[in-house]
């Protein structure tokens, strides 16, 4: 996720942190027992914001080391007794997901695996059915083009016995990083592990860019709202479907066209274009003849004469006049972007630039497609940055 350092369930998305909205979507399914699975680093943040949800009985387990979900499972063990759904929430389905999985037909399968059927490929785990529904083999992220299937495994996995789970998990081999995708396939030999297909909305956010496909999910299903305190100049224009937090200020000859979020205690300044999937953290400060396109902005980043599009910022970032994203390549192809030291082909044609906290940049600064910029670096003004930084 370079240049983004935090840990994805922080991520902010309508004034919420991911933890928030997934936990939230659980309830919504009728759940309200949670075991969280935290690292030492941030097992304290976790419980400040369970606390902070109404409804829930929330249990607590620390993964010491990074060690896959095996690991993360075992470290919870003592919490693991009675059925469960095994949750990753960094992938975002719909309440139809859940319900899927807590269908009293899988009550005699050994567990229930949510599958999604793919078009092309994803780096993720590949299932393998027989007629009958029944997991056959799961492959742990084959090279392209020797998938088993189309069906991809999304993290959300109901486990009627967890102890006999733990049991095939303790049997693997230490050090690896697919313990719990081999556990899995040795409990499909013995019992019945059944293959539940989910066609609602799915994303995963895996890569820096997939933050701007999370930001379409969540505008795509919140209704649009403008908070009673924002002051909204009457020269202003608002368009589409618009959520506007408190304390927002939009000035006269601004223009906001939906899908579009604004953080509490932003400003949206004069002859300003904020359009179609932009989401922006609180106390932005978008500048005088600035245009934010389906870009994400954490908190408190300021703009004045930009133009970021496709772009994913995190917080206190202060662009210059003139620093501008640009989000097509000539040859009209995918932007790639490297990571960890492999080019990787995002699939998106319009893709800008990836930021991270406290960048700035000087005046006339140009970012070219893809490349990223890591924390607290300043780029000097008129630079042209076509490599990471």
């Amino acid at each position: 996720m370079l240049p983004f350092t935090e840990d994805k369930v922080f991520l902010k998305f309508l004034g919420k942190t991911l933890l928030e909205h997934q936990i939230a979507l659980a309830q919504k399914a009728g759940l309200a027992e949670f075991i969280i699975i935290g690292s030492p680093g941030n097992i304290t943040r976790l419980k400040q914001i369970a606390a902070g949800m109404k409804g829930i009985k929330a249990a607590f387990a620390v993964q010491k080391t990074p060690g896959g979900i095996g690991h993360a499972l075992q470290s919870a063990r003592r919490w693991l007794k009675s059925p469960v759904i095994v949750v990753n929430p960094n992938d975002l389905y719909g309440v139809k997901a859940y319900q899927k999985l807590l269908e009293p037909r899988l009550n005699g399968a050994a567990a229930a695996l949510l599958a999604y059927e793919v078009k092309e490929y994803f780096p993720g785990g590949y299932l393998v059915a027989d007629k009958k529904g029944y997991l056959q083999n799961i492959v742990e992220k084959p090279a392209p083009g020797r998938e088993p299937s189309n069906l991809v495994t999304l993290l959300a996995h109901r486990h009627n016995d967890p102890e006999k789970l733990l049991d095939y998990i303790d049997r693997q081999p230490a050090g690896k990083d697919d313990v719990y995708e081999r556990a899995l396939g040795q409990l499909a030999a013995a019992q019945k592990v059944k293959v539940v297909l989910y066609r609602g909305n799915w994303t995963a956010i895996k890569y820096p860019w997939h933050i701007l496909d999370a930001v379409r999910y969540f505008l795509d299903n919140a209704p649009g709202h403008i908070a009673p305190t924002a002051k909204i100049s009457p020269k202003a224009t608002i368009e589409g479907k618009v959520i506007i937090a408190e304390n927002v200020k939009v000035l006269e000859n601004a223009v906001i066209r939906g899908p579009v979020y604004i953080g509490e205690n932003s400003v949206i300044g004069n002859h300003t274009l904020v359009r179609d999937y932009s989401h922006l953290g609180m106390e932005c400060v978008i500048g005088f003849g600035s245009e934010i396109k389906g870009t994400y902005l954490g908190n408190g980043c300021q703009t004045h004469l930009n133009y970021l599009g496709d772009t994913v910022a995190g917080s206190r970032c202060n662009f210059g006049a003139g620093t501008v994203t640009a989000n097509w390549r000539f040859d009209e192809k995918p932007v790639a972007v490297i990571v960890n030291g492999i080019k990787i082909d995002t699939g998106n044609v319009k893709l800008g630039a990836l930021i991270g906290n406290n960048v700035k940049t000087g005046v006339n600064v140009s970012l070219m497609p893809g490349v990223k910029i890591s924390p607290e670096t300043q780029v000097p003004p008129g630079t042209v940055v076509k490599k990471d930084i």
